[in-house]
């Protein structure tokens, strides 16, 4: 972007702000242009909406409110339109949609939302109200679709108590599922994160350490542009650059659905770990702008060397302010700070 007073190209700094949002003050880190000469800040729609996003995320995360993609995974579960699950809810059909696409709900309309994530809730939401009763005045009397959503609900129920274990697996694997400022605001994903791994596994068969960073900047590069990460991984620091919290566990258990190989060489210093693709990518999981930071980041580095990386990631402040303070988690504010 070129300065409106001078004209020349404008550089990106990296701006702190408190901003208001509910009556409340939260500190936000955003990108912004700056004129070297006029020493003035200038901003774009791109921007604000980073800026924005932030303020909002920190607002669900404090008060526990739903996040866009839960909403709208909680509406795919059960297989029903906008529409239908906005009179469910006893919503307008316009602000249930708004709530699907970033506004935040209310605390009453929240709770709404979050009962309808558990089957049992929903079950009795849809039977209060009158969505699909053929005569309303008989409690029993439901449509063919209504009778075909109580089915599914029900098989959903049978469902959840089948994979009680596995779901407390998952969340060993990957911590809380509640999101927050170190998962980059979104639930934790091991089916997107799999189709991570399996994406460069396929593309590079990369070694461990190599791998580790590359869903780092993969998720940390998608928050720098869209305030939210990939697969709401959590990040530490350890000597050799940052690397998802429990990577080790996590990789065996993707190994074990028979989505990779991982090769195993002994060396003079123990064994590498190289990852081999076992299916195909599933991009159908992702969206345009996933797509393209995983493209961005396998150009980036494919054809660089385990050092290369480690090198490349220890430039990074993510690594470098939590490698210091203890192998500690990473906050997602550093990916503004990203050199990529």
């Amino acid at each position: 972007m070129k300065s409106p007073f001078t004209g020349k190209e404008m550089s990106i700094k990296i701006k702190k702000e408190d901003l208001t949002f509910r009556k409340e003050t939260f500190n936000v880190t955003y990108p912004s242009f700056y004129c070297t000469d006029s020493k003035q800040y200038f901003t774009t729609t791109e921007f604000d909406t980073i800026k924005m996003r932030q303020a909002y995320n920190q607002y669900r995360d404090k008060y526990n409110l739903p996040f866009p993609e839960e909403i709208k995974e909680i509406r795919a579960k059960y297989g029903v339109s906008a529409t239908k699950m906005s009179e469910i809810l006893g919503f307008g059909i316009n602000s249930y949609r708004n709530y699907e696409n970033g506004e935040v709900p209310n605390q009453s309309n929240a709770n709404l939302i979050q009962l309808a994530k558990n089957p049992i809730q929903f079950k009795s939401l849809v039977k209060l109200s009158n969505v699909f009763k053929v005569n309303n005045d008989d409690k029993s009397d439901f449509t063919d679709e209504g009778f075909k959503l109580l089915n599914k609900i029900d098989r959903l129920i049978d469902e959840k108590k089948k994979i009680r274990f596995s779901i407390g697996f998952e969340n060993y694997l990957l911590g809380d599922k509640l999101p927050d400022n170190f998962t980059g605001y979104i639930r934790p994903n091991i089916e997107k994160l799999t189709e991570m791994v399996v994406f460069f596994a396929k593309n590079m068969q990369p070694y461990v350490t190599q791998l580790n960073k590359l869903l780092f900047y993969c998720d940390f590069l998608h928050y720098k542009h869209e305030a939210v990460s990939i697969s709401g991984t959590r990040y530490r620091a350890i000597n050799m650059g940052p690397v998802p919290n429990n990577y080790d566990s996590i990789f065996d258990y993707i190994e074990s659905t028979n989505a990779i190989k991982i090769i195993k060489k002994e060396n003079d210093w123990g064994y590498s770990k190289k990852f081999l693709g076992n299916k195909d990518f599933d991009s159908e999981k992702f969206t345009e702008k996933e797509l393209e930071i995983l493209d961005i980041v396998y150009q980036e580095f494919k054809c660089k060397n385990t050092t290369e990386i480690i090198e490349r990631s220890h430039l990074e402040d993510a690594w470098k302010d939590n490698f210091e303070n203890g192998k500690s988690l990473i906050d997602y504010k550093y990916a503004f700070n990203l050199n990529i």
